[in-house]
């Protein structure tokens, strides 16, 4: 926000309306006593230069103040802790508004703590319930395990979208500090990519998606943990938005300019092109979404936000009825190794 000279004269409006108003009736009374019109209008003259005079010295110091008080709030991560930081003011009517000012940022302050006491205590009980459920789909699935039949098979399908739905909840939990909760190193990208092809075994095989792998050889910095969650969640995707016949997965790595990508493509429905630049927004289902398929929103969301916390450009390409591809890149130089 500019302070300009006519939004500070039209504040001081009404003292040079008074300046005026005297300086009239001064003159009057002047003329009255028999003053010389020239003596009179020499003495309002004088008046009328100490009063622009002050009017120009009092908008130059205002705007010095506010221009230092606004590069200051700019240079504020969290602008709302301008109270703190500003220069208190000299005038009684800025100090009162100072004191507010503060006033106002101590009560939010307050509130704020609150909130991420709240927030911490929250994703405390999710994590700790994340865990503890998954006791009873372990009991469940070993019970499964030991007495197959086409009941216990359809149980064991609906524990594992179970199981995916609870991972998915504690890694939203943990997302927001993933910095706390990972660890960096050299890991090849088949021993991911694999990790979570076998995972998902068991809904790729029932859904007879047939997937080639090819050019994994590259090593990456990464999370191996958390580049998993990603892959899982893309594949998952692929299996929901499959084609009635022959599904397949291609997955790929390739070395780039810029370090190594990694390519999941299938050849399923696709995704409207008009829906293209919201996939990765949190609860966006697109028409895939409201044509009948199961979709939460989150998965995408998940993976992208991961993603930015590890570094990784994720992007995704598709066209309705053909494709859909998901590309992972890592970056070289301190994060990537790539194998010669």
């Amino acid at each position: 926000m500019t302070f300009t000279f006519s939004e500070y004269i039209k504040d001081k409006a009404l003292t040079i309306i008074l300046n005026i108003l005297c300086m009239f009736f001064l003159a009057f009374y002047l003329l009255a006593l028999g003053n010389e019109a020239g003596s009179v209008a020499l003495i309002l003259l004088v008046w009328g230069l100490l009063l622009a005079a002050a009017m120009i010295a009092g908008y130059l110091g205002r705007k010095r103040y506010f221009d230092r008080l606004m590069e200051t709030a700019e240079s504020l991560e969290q602008r709302y802790l301008i109270a703190e930081v500003m220069e208190k003011p000299v005038s009684i009517q800025d100090r009162q508004f100072y004191t507010l000012l503060r006033m106002a940022n101590k009560s939010m302050m307050e509130r704020i703590t609150s909130i991420q006491h709240e927030r911490r205590d929250y994703k405390d009980y999710i994590e700790q319930w994340v865990h503890e459920i998954k006791t009873p789909i372990s009991a469940i699935k070993l019970i499964c395990e030991n007495n197959r039949s086409d009941a216990t098979r359809k149980v064991l399908s609906e524990l594992e979208s179970t199981e995916r739905y609870v991972e998915q909840a504690l890694f939203y939990a943990r997302s927001e500090n993933v910095e706390k909760d990972y660890l960096i190193k050299e890991v090849p990208l088949s021993q991911c990519v694999h990790a979570a092809i076998a995972q998902n075994k068991r809904i790729l095989l029932s859904n007879q998606m047939s997937i080639q792998t090819e050019g994994l050889e590259q090593t990456v910095y990464t999370d191996s943990k958390w580049l998993e969650f990603i892959l899982d969640q893309v594949l998952i995707n692929a299996v929901q938005y499959r084609r009635e016949d022959d599904p397949s997965l291609r997955i790929w790595a390739e070395d780039v300019q810029n370090g190594v990508r990694l390519c999941v493509e299938d050849n399923g429905i696709g995704i409207d092109a008009s829906d293209l630049p919201r996939v990765f927004d949190k609860g966006f289902t697109g028409q895939n979404g409201r044509s009948g398929k199961k979709s939460t929103g989150i998965g995408l969301y998940l993976c992208r936000r991961l993603a930015d916390k590890l570094g990784l450009e994720l992007s995704l390409m598709s066209k309705r009825g053909e494709f859909t591809r998901v590309v992972l890149c890592f970056p070289k130089g301190t994060f990537v190794k790539v194998d010669k």
